[in-house]
Order: structure tokens, then C-alpha cells, then sequence
């Protein structure tokens, strides 16, 4: 083991299926080696990140819009009269709804 070119062993445990899963996989390629097959697709395998930071800021603002109009909503299911005031204010919160939602569309393109 002294004289190998590659002297650093790693390990990864998988269950059946996911061993399944590998050998179809090999088997679309000229290699029968596993070790090189995973040598090959962890070097230059795909690697595809999705950033989700823009709908997560959108779902904690939507989540305060929710809220909002909730508190209007329990207010208005206790008996309390309806105001004009809060008519306005669950449009303007369906309105910065619609705005993060074109501004995480916009930001997708």
C-alpha cells in the first residue's frame, strides 16, 4: 500500500438500492472499475445548486403578509364592523404579494 499511486482510501456506505442505482449508471460507460467510475463522477461529475435565498426572503415576507391579513381577518370573524381602512390594507398586502412574486420571477430569468 506504500508504493500506490493513490494511498488515501474513502469510504461512502450505501444501501442496496442505491448500489443498483450506481451499476445501471456504469453500465451506460466503458468502465467495469467502480472505483474508477466514482473517482471519475466525483471529480467531474455535475454539481447543480439551486439558490433558494430569493424564495426564502419571499416566504418569510409572505408569511408577515399572512399574518396581517389574519389579525384583520380574526378581528373581523369577532363581531367587530368592517372598516374601509381594512379593506385598503388587504389590498395593499395582496398587492406586496404580487410584487415579490414578479420580483422572484424576474430574478429566475
Amino acid at each position: 500500500m506504500a508504493n500506490r499511486k493513490r494511498s488515501i482510501v474513502l469510504r461512502c456506505p450505501v444501501t442496496a438500492e442505491e448500489r443498483q442505482l450506481i451499476e445501471q449508471k456504469m453500465a451506460q460507460l466503458p468502465t467495469r472499475q467502480i472505483g474508477a467510475y466514482l473517482r471519475k463522477m466525483a471529480i467531474d461529475g455535475y454539481i447543480i445548486y439551486t439558490d433558494t435565498a430569493n424564495i426564502k426572503a419571499f416566504t418569510s415576507e409572505l408569511q408577515g403578509i399572512g399574518r396581517n391579513i389574519n389579525q384583520i381577518a380574526k378581528r373581523l370573524n369577532s363581531g367587530a364592523p368592517m372598516y374601509e381602512a381594512d379593506i385598503a390594507e388587504i389590498k395593499e398586502r395582496l398587492e406586496q404579494i404580487w410584487q415579490l412574486q414578479r420580483r422572484i420571477l424576474s430574478s429566475l430569468r
